[in-house]
């Protein structure tokens, strides 16, 4: 049976970073963003970016979650979605995701969702300032995902900042590990990558 180790926190907070540096240490395993499982939203523009709320629980799919993440934890493999982030679309390819001894699982609201949170092994919750946060999101954003300077920011303070407050922050409490400074936390990354090689060679 697999071990779910979740890496919860803001947008922007250095989770993905803590999953690359820890994939340069660890041996092989399975990744699972939440970000995959976001719900379509054709209608979602640069100019109406606002219209569906990405940082509310109801945005992703987490029946399917569950469903995925129970299948990895009992050994069975699954095909992850693709999201498409300039279109706001859920792709129609999938990926191939084997089981195996460990599953990362990182996003925003990982740990909002009860069932969620009874599938994952260890929750660690990355603790990071607002306004480094927000810079991050905003470079990402027009880099990666074709959005303007504008829309980034009207997001920010219509729906990802009141959306944090109510729906991520508080699930802080739900977390084993508090992750100061995300993946600059080397110590807290040394700390990690041992306990995930000591589950992958057991």
């Amino acid at each position: 049976m697999a071990r779910i180790i979740g890496i919860g926190g803001g947008s922007g907070s250095g989770k993905t970073t803590i999953v690359n540096k820890i994939k340069e240490t660890v041996g092989e395993f399975a990744i699972i963003p939440q970000d995959n499982y976001y719900k379509t939203a054709l209608h979602v523009s640069n100019v109406n970016i606002t219209g569906f709320n990405f940082d509310h629980p109801s945005a992703f799919d987490t029946d399917l979650l569950v469903e995925h993440l129970g299948a990895l934890k009992a050994g069975r493999a699954i095909e992850m979605p693709e999201y498409d982030f300039v279109h706001h679309r859920r792709k129609e390819s999938t990926i191939a995701i084997n089981p195996g001894k460990l599953v990362l699982f990182e996003g925003i609201m990982i740990y909002f969702d009860e069932r969620l949170r009874d599938l994952i092994d260890l929750k660690l919750f990355v603790d990071t300032p607002d306004d480094i946060r927000f810079i991050r999101r905003l470079g990402r954003d027009v880099k990666e995902r074709g959005r303007t300077v504008d829309s980034v920011v009207t997001q920010y303070l219509e729906v990802v900042r009141p959306g944090h407050y109510q729906f991520v922050e508080p699930t802080k409490t739900y977390a084993d590990l508090i992750v100061p400074e995300g993946g600059d936390n080397s110590k807290a990354l040394e700390v990690l990558g041992s306990f995930m090689r000591q589950t992958i060679t057991e």
